[in-house]
């Protein structure tokens, strides 16, 4: 098994004084899972002596955290027991680690998102509870000069749009594009995604993403998974989309995987299944939120079919139901928040979903080329780590145009079948 050795560890606290005080988190912060999201990136070997240095990562995120401040704060509580952000400048982990055992070419062609690279490339987090730090960060130097940034987040207090705004804002001050004014500059007011007023406050949906499922989820088997990247060539994609005429991209893509996954799970035609999604919501609410808005905008959605509906139809239908499920505008997403308002946020289903079901996120939206730190655009950008069975991102894949990553996570006896399944779908796009 692969090791990594730890050179340092230490708190980088932003370069100048940032705020004092307190940032209060809206109803879709405290929906979210409480834990922190690891994400790596991956970098070729750079032969300039200051190829991700420690100390110009360091200052670099020294400066970016001036006007991230939040990041360098804790996670705290206010006087009625309610999770905010206590902004208190203590500072990031940041941690210096080497892996011998690696090449960039080897550790490429072995990652998949799962616990034992989450463990060698992105530092160890504590309980994602008060007061716990909210960003680590490990700079991995591998055997060939390659490196890993990988970092954990905690999701309460931003979604992976948001993150990636700050990746984008670090990279930017690192490459030297940027004296710390951010491109796109951060908002901290959640405030914005606050429930109305009691006498107008208004339930127009079930939200059933937000209850717990009628089959309880084994909690066991939700975190046994295999996990795979498949990339679909732009050839590919291009065929498939022409298939479901006037789908989007990520739901052309979805409705492909769907129809795979219930073949290979062998479920019978008559059981139901549910297809999750996330949607971000920054440019659907009226009024929009700040494109730089620091926080938990996306909301959980879902449709349901039968078995025998998805795969049985052509993929088109199934890219329609997908688009039932990612389709929802400003109303939906205030009578949630308006919902949430009345439920106890601890008590929402988080641990995973039932053996029938899927749920897909679109991280299409990340643009490599910005986490360019100053040595190229990363080689890959991913998840480190898959939270349980039936988990799908759909990704742009680097450096291959219009090419896609298809990163997913499926109970282990059923991702072979998965494979053979979906590259038999592709071969057959290219007939």
């Amino acid at each position: 098994m692969a090791k990594v050795e730890v050179l340092s560890s230490e708190l980088v606290v932003p370069a100048d004084e940032t705020p004092r005080g307190s940032i209060w988190l809206s109803n879709l912060d405290l929906a979210g899972r409480r834990g922190y999201t690891p994400t790596v990136y991956f970098f070729h070997p750079n032969t300039d002596p200051g190829f991700f240095s420690t100390d110009s990562m360091k200052d670099s995120l020294a400066r970016a955290l001036v006007a991230f401040y939040p990041l360098a704060g804790r996670l705290g509580l206010d006087g009625a027991g309610r999770v905010q952000v206590d902004c208190t400048g203590e500072g990031v982990v940041f941690v210096t680690a080497r892996c011998d055992h690696y090449t960039l070419e080897e550790l490429m062609n072995e990652f998949v998102p799962c616990g034992e690279m989450r463990d060698l490339l992105v530092p160890p987090t504590p309980a994602p509870n008060p007061p716990c730090a909210l960003l680590f960060v490990q700079v991995t130097r591998l055997r060939c000069g390659g490196v890993v940034l990988g970092q954990a987040m905690h999701h309460s207090i931003v979604d992976a749009r948001g993150a990636a705004l700050f990746f984008e804002t670090w990279a930017s001050i690192s490459r030297g594009g940027a004296t710390g004014t951010p491109p796109v500059p951060p908002c901290f007011d959640h405030t914005l995604l606050a429930a109305r007023p009691a006498a107008t406050r208004t339930v127009l949906y079930d939200h059933p993403e937000y209850k717990p499922e009628p089959e309880p989820v084994d909690p066991v088997s939700a975190s046994t998974y295999a996990s795979a990247i498949i990339t679909m060539t732009k050839a590919q994609v291009d065929a498939l989309k022409a298939r479901c005429a006037g789908a989007s991209t990520f739901r052309a893509v979805v409705a492909l995987a769907w129809q795979c996954v219930c073949r290979a799970r062998a479920l019978p035609f008559s059981a139901g299944t549910r297809l999750y999604s996330m949607v971000d919501m920054r440019a659907r609410l009226d009024p929009p939120l700040p494109a730089g808005y620091f926080g938990n905008a996306v909301i959980r959605t879902s449709v349901t079919a039968t078995v025998g509906e998805v795969v049985s139809s052509p993929v088109v239908h199934a890219a329609r139901l997908v688009r039932a499920a990612t389709s929802q505008g400003s109303e939906h997403a205030r009578s949630l928040v308006d919902y949430l308002e009345g439920v106890d946020t601890m008590n929402l289903p988080r641990s995973g979903i039932s053996r029938a079901h899927l749920r897909a996120i679109s991280w299409m939206g990340m643009s490599l080329s910005e986490a360019d730190f100053g040595w190229g655009a990363p080689a890959f950008m991913g998840p480190a780590l898959m939270y349980y069975s039936g988990f799908v991102y759909v990704m742009n894949a680097p450096g291959k145009d219009g090419a896609l990553a298809v990163v997913l996570s499926l109970e282990p006896e059923t991702m072979p079948e998965f494979r053979k399944l979906f590259a038999h779908e592709l071969a057959r796009l290219e007939l």
